[in-house]
């Protein structure tokens, strides 16, 4: 079995994982830092980043309180063991990946598997995943959301994937348990831009949600 408390604290704080991807991992701990600023526990590091392995494993052995740190784009189990031992407290996949949900079962880590339709939806949730990943989101809207839900409304669902910060609310409305937001929360500033304006970016995400 695996412990979610972690993560499920960090959701309950604010219910978004924050996507980090670019050309290069170096300045993602900046990023992390400003996201936790501005009240979003939860960050996925992207194996599709190069240099990310590194980033983690530094980043991890100094965390602020209250962040949790994830590896997203797992996709074999080879990926999910060097992500843990990089310091990932959880795993996401961008597809129903039967063996990376059971090695990290064996992991003793979270897993929130990627799916899209009912049949992947309850194949992921079946095989043991802790959430289940509704990617690409954008597809369906939070309509796509509310319908798979009705027939599977145990299963917690994370849609990722096109989301604005506007949509937000909707999405939780219509039952998601979290959000995944890469672009546009993030922007560039995994990249060079300015780390206010993506302070201005989460702050007015975390108000669109409470409110």
């Amino acid at each position: 079995m695996t412990d979610a408390t972690e993560l499920h604290v960090a959701l309950d704080a604010a219910p978004v994982i924050a996507i980090l991807r670019a050309s290069r991992a170096d300045r993602f701990p900046e990023v992390a830092d400003v996201l936790r600023f501005a009240g979003i526990r939860a960050v996925e590091f992207t194996l599709t980043t190069p240099g990310v392995l590194d980033a983690l494993r530094e980043y991890a052995a100094n965390a602020p309180a209250g962040l949790t740190l994830g590896a997203g784009t797992v996709t074999t189990p080879a990926d999910a063991q060097r992500a843990v031992e990089a310091g990932a407290g959880y795993l996401i996949t961008p597809a129903t990946c039967l063996d990376v949900i059971e090695e990290a079962r064996k992991l003793h880590v979270p897993v929130i598997a990627g799916a899209l339709t009912p049949t992947e939806i309850l194949s992921a949730w079946r095989a043991g995943a802790t959430m289940v990943k509704l990617f690409p989101a954008s597809i369906g809207g939070p309509e796509y959301l509310r319908a798979v839900r009705a027939p599977l409304p145990d299963v917690p669902l994370v849609p990722t994937g096109g989301i604005g910060l506007d949509e937000a609310p909707a999405y939780l409305a219509a039952g998601a348990t979290a959000l995944g937001m890469g672009g546009p929360l993030i922007g560039d500033a995994c990249e060079s831009g300015a780390l206010s304006a993506l302070q201005d970016r989460a702050a007015r995400l975390i108000e669109a949600i409470r409110r």
